[in-house]
């Protein structure tokens, strides 16, 4: 490994880093905004309602600006934004203003969901030059970017120390890790060349391959559908399922998804091996098996113990499904940008909208019958993964 490459990779291990510290500090001060805000359940939910728009609008921006300008200013720009938008919740819950959080939520999400497709094209990138596996590794990062967030925000939380001051503090820190680590990002990444039109003097972007027409391409997007399915499920609905579905008390429902969020981060961490030693397919479909065992457990059987113990699994199978499908999606062919673009909005997609149909299915039927919907897209996936075979291993059975 070359010492260019290593940076760009400790830069982007430190880029996947700030924001998982970000989201975990505003989960975790969740109920003192509530508080604060005095605001009722259905009204929470329309200022949650400013992260899912933000987020979307992010998303559907980030592969046409990486296309013109680059992953390094995208990703700079994204998490500024975000870093932004976390000082903005902390000023509006101390002035009790929900417009104000809202707004302040829309800016992070804004920020989160186009700085992350950039970060994903960029990885993806130094993953190709690396010759090895190392996707899992830098949402690793993320998954620990999390828990360190969230056992700060715990903390913090039991000394009651003031939200705006916590969150201001941490949008501090974010800045400052994003001024250290961008410089490790070179420019000029992902941007797709521009050429000059013969019949005019006009420049022209050279055309877009149509990707989402690639057979294999969407059935890899299949598979990123569902197991990001599966996390943002976990992320949204985990503790709720385990206090209203099998009885446990609030603090044992959040232990529970603590249980699931080290899990996530200990197979990101190791995954890399196990997708080096026996390829991205196999490992695909041994997490989507996982995962679904995992999820059946949760919603059929009746035992506590049995259901916290099936969160690890689930966690695991979880844990890999994004970075090693996003892999896959730049290994499928020509244009790496345009495709890890193309896959990493499906699962982006998939985080915000399926939870919220899942919220839905869950009032009419019990959110542990909702799950069931899940459930059947990670059994889906285990089907799918062939498609995540590398182009060595597509090449050698063609041959045959």
């Amino acid at each position: 490994m070359t010492t260019a490459i290593r940076l760009r990779r400790n830069a982007l291990f430190a880029m996947f880093f700030l924001p998982g510290i970000g989201i975990s500090s505003w989960v975790t001060r969740t109920p003192d905004v509530r508080v604060l805000l005095d605001a009722r359940i259905d009204e929470m939910g329309f200022v949650l309602l400013g992260l899912s728009l933000g987020s979307m609008i992010g998303i559907l921006s980030s592969a046409p600006l990486v296309s013109r300008l680059g992953t390094r200013p995208v990703i700079a720009a994204g998490t500024l934004t975000l870093a932004l938008g976390v000082a903005v919740i902390g000023l509006g819950t101390a002035f009790g203003a929900s417009p104000v959080v809202a707004m302040g939520l829309g800016l992070f999400g804004l920020g989160m969901g186009g700085g992350e497709v950039a970060l994903n094209v960029e990885g993806a990138e130094v993953e190709q030059a690396m010759g090895r596996s190392v996707m899992p590794l830098m949402h690793g990062f993320f998954s620990l970017g999390t828990v360190a967030g969230a056992i700060a925000g715990m903390l913090l939380t039991a000394v009651a120390f003031p939200v705006v001051l916590h969150l201001v503090i941490v949008s501090v820190i974010v800045v400052a890790g994003l001024v250290v680590a961008i410089r490790g990002i070179p420019a000029g990444i992902g941007r797709r060349p521009v050429v000059r039109d013969d019949s005019s003097t006009r420049a022209a972007t050279a055309p877009r391959p149509a990707v989402w027409r690639d057979p294999g391409l969407l059935l890899v997007g299949g598979i990123i559908l569902a197991l990001a399915m599966a996390e943002g499920t976990a992320n949204d609905w985990l503790p709720l399922v385990m206090v209203e579905g099998h009885g446990l008390d609030a603090a044992l429902g959040s232990a529970v998804y603590v249980i699931f969020a080290a899990s996530m981060t200990a197979g990101r961490f190791a995954g890399g091996w196990f997708v080096d030693r026996f390829g991205r397919a196999a490992v695909l479909g041994a997490s989507a098996f996982l995962g679904a065992v995992g999820l059946a457990v949760v919603i059929f059987v009746d035992h506590q113990g049995a259901a916290a113990a099936a969160v690890v699994l689930w966690g695991l199978g979880a844990s890999l499904g994004f970075p090693v499908a996003l892999s896959a999606a730049g290994d499928s062919g020509e244009d790496t940008a345009a495709r890890v673009s193309f896959a990493a909005t499906i699962g982006y997609v998939a985080f915000l909208v399926g939870p919220p149909v899942l919220g839905l299915l869950g009032e009419r039927f019990g959110l542990r019958q909702a799950m069931i919907v899940v459930l059947v897209l990670v059994g889906a996936a285990v089907f799918l993964a062939p498609a995540a075979r590398t182009k060595a291993e597509r090449e050698l059975r063609a041959v045959r």
